[in-house]
């Protein structure tokens, strides 16, 4: 291999892709019947959303060495990305296919493009603008043996996974799709799309708390920190949790109801007011163990990162701190109505459903698709 190409190469690891070009550029100019330089040229322009000029760098490379295996699959990568279509960059990967029927790369990438294909037809002869799982599955089927050969040829490599995956999911095979990414986490623990998934999955199963979910993606998080579908995962996870903190302050009213007599169905067993300074201190501190009971101790119990997240979120999104600052807003408001030594029910009645209905009202126009069109229309705004 040519001295320059092996730089060039050495600039591409290193992620200095338009060095890299420059010199390559420079080196088909004094050499342009170096197949080898004009494919990594190509490949350069890939990396830098310059798909037309690698276009014509692997046409070139195709020109001087027709078997060329990898100039062949780039060139159907790069047709594809320039807008060409699907059906002329599946041209040369057919063709990398019957040159090389053991090589795992050409029927990745077909498999991936005729999938494509088959669904753009199945849209088009149908007018459809949406593909349910049931207009995909009937055509899934040869793309998938496509990606299920990549497999066979190579079991350690991640992307025929990753293609055999997609499959499965846009035509409905959920079975195989989680497989998929089992088989994708064994060879790469970090790999983000795949632990994005899983933990979706996890954290979407039935019974799943809203600590359980924010501790199940936090796990994954820190497998792969720079996943930003997980981040606003943890964000939702951790958001229903403060959200639920306004449960425990209704507990708290409720049960300032119920002593005081002022709940719904209290008003024929009106106790005998003014409370003793005694009881009055006990509900104080029923109140106390509700709060120590349903959300010190389970946040003292959540991952690390769900309590940094926590605080973060409440830095960083108002409808947390609403939800938050409501909590303890009705949690003073029970501690301080059941304290004052009321003589007449009246006013401890008002106080109570004043705040019940403020807070249920609250917490219906906090539900995430109100909050979503909420957002939506302030950014309109």
């Amino acid at each position: 291999m040519d001295r320059a190409v092996e730089r060039a190469e050495a600039l591409m690891s290193l992620r200095r892709y338009e060095e890299a070009r420059d010199l390559l550029a420079r080196h088909v100019a004094e050499a342009p019947d170096d197949a080898v330089a004009w494919t990594e040229l190509a490949r350069c322009h890939s990396h830098v959303s310059s798909p037309r000029e690698g276009v014509a760098a692997t046409g070139e490379a195709l020109r001087l060495d027709p078997a060329n295996l990898n100039a062949l699959v780039l060139h159907g990568t790069l047709l594809q990305r320039s807008g060409a279509g699907l059906e002329k960059a599946m041209e040369p990967l057919r063709e990398a296919v019957r040159i090389r029927p053991d090589f795992w790369g050409g029927w990745s990438v077909l498999a991936d493009y005729t999938f494509r294909h088959s669904m753009l037809q199945v849209a088009r002869s149908g007018g459809l603008s949406v593909l349910t799982h049931q207009d995909v599955a009937p055509v899934a089927a040869e793309a998938a043996g496509m990606a299920d050969e990549a497999i066979r040829l190579a079991p350690e490599e991640v992307r025929p996974y990753e293609v055999r995956q997609s499959i499965a999911e846009l035509s409905g095979d959920t079975a195989t799709a989680e497989a998929m990414d089992r088989a994708i986490l064994r060879l790469d623990p970090t790999h983000a799309d795949a632990l994005s998934r899983q933990t979706r999955r996890m954290t979407n199963a039935p019974g799943v708390r809203a600590s359980q979910a924010a501790d199940v993606i936090a796990d994954g998080l820190g497998a792969a920190p720079d996943s930003p579908e997980m981040r606003s995962a943890l964000d939702a996870a951790t958001y229903r949790l403060l959200r639920g903190t306004r449960w425990l302050a209704l507990l708290c009213l409720a049960f300032t109801g119920v002593a005081l007599g002022v709940g719904p169905g209290d008003e024929g067993t009106v106790p005998e007011l003014p409370l003793s300074l005694g009881q009055r201190v006990w509900d104080v501190c029923v109140f106390a163990a509700i709060w120590a009971v349903g959300a010190l101790l389970r946040y003292r119990r959540r991952r690390k990162g769900v309590r940094l997240n926590v605080r973060s979120l409440l830095r960083r999104d108002g409808w947390a701190r609403l939800a938050a600052g409501q909590a303890v807003a009705v949690t003073v408001c029970a501690v301080v109505t059941v304290l004052i030594p009321w003589s007449e029910p009246d006013v401890p009645r008002v106080i109570f459903w004043t705040v019940l209905v403020a807070t249920l009202l609250t917490m219906y126009l906090d539900r995430p698709r109100l909050r979503e069109s909420f957002r939506t229309a302030r950014r309109r705004g």
